[in-house]
């Protein structure tokens, strides 16, 4: 009985915390607080494991041809600051706008010169990251997404989309 509640839960995208039941909202979008892609997973699951899926996702229609799925930079926080994630910008040509975690620099600095070069990213770009806090407050205004009635993800996502 309770291995099918678990496994209906996550498939709803529902997690399970001392508050209830709770959901998380990934998503990126444009400067202009408009949402590119959407992805709803379990309150308590990671930021940084959903990036690659997030940036997969991203569609954008031009006047003709196949839709740009490519940004020229991506901005982050400090969540999404991993190897895993800064090597697949690299490969894709995404310029990475995501600060370093302490912890991390610390680490690269104790190995020495095997460590690496220190992480750069432009600190103007940074400042276009309140754009995604934006958008989800955006989201938020209709009550029905801000608690989310919905217990289907589906219907769910319908309404973010």
């Amino acid at each position: 009985m309770r291995r099918r509640r678990s496994a209906r839960l996550a498939a709803a995208g529902l997690g399970r915390s001392r508050g209830g039941l709770t959901t998380k909202t990934h998503l990126s979008c444009v400067p202009q607080c408009l949402p590119l892609s959407l992805k709803i997973t379990a309150g308590q699951a990671g930021d940084s494991p959903q990036f690659i899926p997030v940036l997969n996702k991203i569609r954008v229609p031009g006047p003709v041809g196949r839709p740009r799925t490519r940004p020229g930079a991506v901005a982050g926080d400090k969540a999404y600051s991993s190897r895993r994630n800064r090597s697949h910008l690299r490969k894709r040509g995404i310029k990475a706008v995501i600060p370093e975690k302490k912890d991390q620099a610390a680490h690269r600095k104790n190995r020495g010169s095997r460590g690496g070069r220190p992480v750069t990213w432009d600190k103007q770009l940074y400042k276009l990251r309140n754009s995604v806090e934006h958008t989800i407050n955006k989201i938020k205004d209709w009550r029905g997404l801000a608690v989310r009635y919905d217990k289907k993800p589906e219907s769910y996502q319908a309404g973010l989309e």
